[in-house]
């Protein structure tokens, strides 16, 4: 039983059939000494012919049915809802060569069509492999612990806030926080990162995530569909049936163009009182590969960006990443790490070395929560003075930096104006004030130009010396800027909020093109529109929460990083499943890729017409030869199309 509902609903059932029925009675007029592929029959079946050609053509005439009338059934369903289709053509040219006795040129006209139709139905299956295997990584079941046991449930079944157990080979059901354990888990229908992740106790996880190696468990954070990977699944799938503007527009011209085929046919079989070249006609100018030309491509493209972790929001977007040639970016985060790092720790004052800087500074810096005190306590934990003990007093001064009480001792950490005052109260003379003023402007002068801040210290009112922070530079931001040129974009430019110093040194190390600094979202806006009315097709990238104007107004918002973010899987018009800056690049070559493949496919379809039309006109080209030939074209569409679901390399 279950075999025959297999068959009945595959795309291949109706033309194996029809095929079949073909070749016997090609065989049965073949062994009668009949060419059966030849004009042999003209007007009403003819009972006066010999038994075995009788036998030839009913199943010749069986096979046009077979194959015929779903095509007409569908012709006539698209008639109701006032739709000329393609499937009208070929039910106008099959009937009609039936009626004139042409039964093989009606029975390969549908065969050759249902055959097509099979193999657009099998291919779009393929290019929504993406879809297909991210479901396949969907987990059925799960093992929580409940009342100290190991109990095995649905997936869907968990409760957020359960424990979750996570062993080697497993999938994991959830998303939710490592609170015991270590393993490596495979991300790769998530993130598209193709080795494997290391997870400790608080890293994040994704359900459908596969674990290579040791036991996790995992606090369940989203159950269902509220998970990552039931996002993303919903997205593709969204975004696969969303259609491009180029397929709105072949869908708007095959409506005229149709029933235009129609008109035609019957003005030529009038004019020269051809039924043939009428029906023949109505077979030639059938726009299957047209239609189907931009659909495989846009699907296959998303398909291929899904399995590389970049959601595609749908063709529109797609089409529109195709023509960008400005990307804006933020700094922090994007660029470089987001998290500081201590980078420079230079004494200046007489017997003091470098540790004894570093250990004030740490000292004072222990008691404050200003963000770049972390990396200075870091840094100092790093080279083996870990700081525990709090600071008597903590004072501080906004726009300057802060003043601590340590062991009776008054340190200061911050800028030059803080400093300033510091020493001129605090050392002797005030020619010695403005020579450490001096020393220290310089010192952290030059840190600063090299796109780091600087803070200096002093101790009981003498400077000690400077440290510095830096938000460290990704290593592969130049490699992706440089990818991004190579792709067509001309112009990669820095929006930051930071000071003008960093951001240029950041850039100078990264190859930017353009940078402004010092910017308000507001501003980022105000640069993106601006770019827009130079004529540039704008991408913006961020988080898919800040920068929410920028985001909007840019011709196509990108999400960085969006993999466990709601917001920015479903607002983002790419979302990029990691932080991997390659993945950039990847997705504006991916759309370029794919608007060509449609370019290429719409010029196949239209030259295969117009040859085929001469043909006809020319006496030729046969009904069944230019449905095969049609067929061939529609073929030779999805199998271009098919080279987007192959993964581009860059070349180094």
């Amino acid at each position: 039983m279950n075999l025959l509902v297999r068959l009945r609903r595959s795309p291949w059932t109706i033309s194996a059939c029809s095929g079949t029925l073909i070749v016997i009675s090609a065989i049965v007029s073949l062994v009668y000494g009949v060419n059966p592929f030849g004009a042999n029959h003209h007007g009403a079946f003819d009972f006066a012919k010999p038994g075995p050609l009788l036998v030839a053509d009913a199943l010749m005439i069986a096979a046009a049915l077979v194959a015929g009338v779903p095509i007409a059934v569908k012709a006539v369903r698209a008639l109701l809802v006032k739709v000329v289709a393609i499937d009208l053509l070929v039910t106008i040219a099959a009937v009609g060569a039936l009626v004139i006795g042409e039964y093989w040129e009606s029975a390969a006209v549908t065969f050759l069509f249902a055959f097509g139709h099979a193999l657009e139905v099998r291919t779009m299956n393929k290019t929504r492999g993406a879809l297909a295997a991210l479901v396949a990584v969907a987990p059925d079941t799960a093992i929580v612990m409940r009342d100290g046991d190991q109990v095995e449930i649905s997936a869907g079944a968990v409760a957020l806030g359960e424990i979750v157990l996570v062993k080697t080979g497993a999938k994991t059901p959830v998303d939710g926080i490592v609170v015991g354990g270590s393993g490596s888990l495979d991300e790769a229908s998530i993130t598209g990162e193709s080795l494997p992740v290391e997870k400790t106790v608080g890293d994040r996880v994704f359900a459908g995530s596969i674990s290579r190696s040791g036991l996790l468990q995992v606090e369940a954070t989203g159950v269902g569909a509220d998970t990552t990977l039931a996002r993303i699944i919903h997205r593709v799938e969204e975004a696969q049936d969303a259609k491009a503007p180029t397929q709105s527009f072949m869908e708007r011209f095959s409506r005229w163009y149709t029933p235009g085929i129609i008109v035609l046919a019957l003005v030529a079989g009038l004019l020269t009182r051809d039924v043939v070249l009428g029906l023949t006609l109505l077979v030639i100018g059938c726009p299957g590969a047209l239609v189907i030309s931009i659909p495989v491509a846009v699907v296959a493209g998303i398909g291929r960006g899904a399995r590389d972790g970049i959601l595609i929001k749908g063709g529109e977007y797609l089409e529109t990443s195709a023509k960008i040639n400005a990307v804006t970016l933020d700094k922090t985060g994007t660029l470089t790490w987001g998290t500081p790092r201590l980078t420079d720790v230079v004494p200046l004052a007489e017997n003091t070395s470098r540790e004894d800087v570093l250990r004030w500074a740490a000292r004072a810096e222990v008691g404050s929560e200003h963000p770049l005190a972390k990396p200075i306590v870091d840094g100092a934990a790093a080279e083996g003075f870990a700081v525990k003990e709090l600071p008597e007093e903590v004072e501080v001064i906004a726009g300057k930096g802060v003043v601590a009480l340590v062991d009776g001792h008054r340190v200061a950490v911050g800028n030059l104006a803080l400093m300033s005052a510091l020493v001129t109260s605090g050392s002797g003379s005030a020619s010695e004030a403005a020579s450490e003023n001096a020393q220290l402007t310089s010192t952290m002068d030059s840190l600063a130009k090299a796109g780091r801040t600087p803070m200096a210290v002093s101790l009981d009112g003498i400077p000690l010396g400077v440290i510095a922070v830096a938000d460290q530079i990704r290593p592969d931001a130049p490699r992706m800027v440089s990818w991004l040129h190579s792709v067509g974009v001309r112009d990669v430019v820095m929006l930051t909020g930071d000071n003008a110093r960093v951001a240029q040194a950041v850039a100078g190390q990264v190859g930017l093109d353009e940078v402004r600094a010092g910017m308000l979202p507001e501003q980022k806006l105000e640069a993106v529109v601006g770019l827009q009315e130079k004529g540039y097709t704008v991408a913006m990238v961020g988080d898919g929460v800040n920068d929410a104007p920028a985001l909007a107004a840019a011709n196509v918002g990108i999400a960085m990083g969006a993999a466990g973010t709601a917001v920015a899987i479903e607002t983002a018009d790419i979302a990029l499943m990691n932080d991997d800056l390659m993945k950039l690049p990847r997705a504006i070559s991916l759309a370029k890729r794919t608007v060509s493949v449609m370019r290429q496919n719409i010029a196949i379809a239209l030259v295969t017409v117009i040859v085929l039309l001469t043909g006809v006109f020319l006496g030729e080209v046969t009904m069944a030869l230019g449905m095969l030939v049609h067929e061939g074209s529609v073929l030779l569409v999805i199998v271009n199309a098919m080279r987007l679901m192959r993964p581009k390399r860059f070349r180094e």
